[in-house]
């Protein structure tokens, strides 16, 4: 059985979603047509909708008490799923 808590999915969706910044800003820069700067520019503007949706779920969480106590901090990397 899984112990990841749903405090722990959101902070891999938070952290997926910085990836994607990153790959569509490094795309963007070295992108060579218009149809390339589409497709970075989608990826960056939805990875920032799911990092916020993810980030505000998160503090809504904290502030009704059901994350526990003893989780990382949401500035830490997320646990990575097992593979096995």
């Amino acid at each position: 059985m899984d112990s990841q808590t749903p405090d722990d999915y959101l902070r891999q969706a938070i952290h997926l979603s910085e990836e994607m910044i990153a790959l569509a800003s490094a795309g963007d820069a070295c992108r060579t047509d218009a149809g390339c700067g589409i497709v970075f520019g989608s990826m960056r503007d939805k990875a920032y909708k799911v990092r916020s949706l993810a980030q505000n779920e998160l503090k809504l969480h904290q502030e009704s008490g059901a994350s526990n106590a003893d989780e990382p901090n949401a500035d830490e990397p997320p646990p990575q799923p097992s593979t096995t």
